[in-house]
């Protein structure tokens, strides 16, 4: 009976790594999209944290934050913040960057 157990605990590992993997892709695809949008150069991106968390707007889910780099005039280096409740882009932060 414990080998049930056992399995059970691999496959929910094994899911959550390939739900972070998905969470990372979608981090991507939001950054690069608004940095296109806003014409900004995308550099690099990287998780902060992930965290189970319950929100009102969500319910139980994945927050997640992003550190990311960007540059505004091909020649700096600015970060930004993005967050994530599962899926589902939350916000992004960026400072104040010089533009070319």
């Amino acid at each position: 009976m414990e080998n049930i157990y056992y399995l059970l605990v691999f496959f929910l590992f094994c899911w959550y790594f390939i739900y972070l993997r998905q969470v990372s892709e979608a981090a991507k695809r939001f950054v690069v999209h608004y940095c296109k949008g806003e014409k900004l150069q995308f550099i690099a991106i990287a998780r902060r944290s992930s965290r189970l968390k319950l929100s009102k707007k969500y319910g139980l889910c994945l927050y997640s934050t992003f550190d990311f780099d960007f540059s505004g005039d091909g020649e700096s280096n600015n970060h930004g913040c993005l967050t994530l409740f599962g899926l589902k882009l939350d916000s992004i932060d960026l400072p104040a960057y010089r533009v070319n």
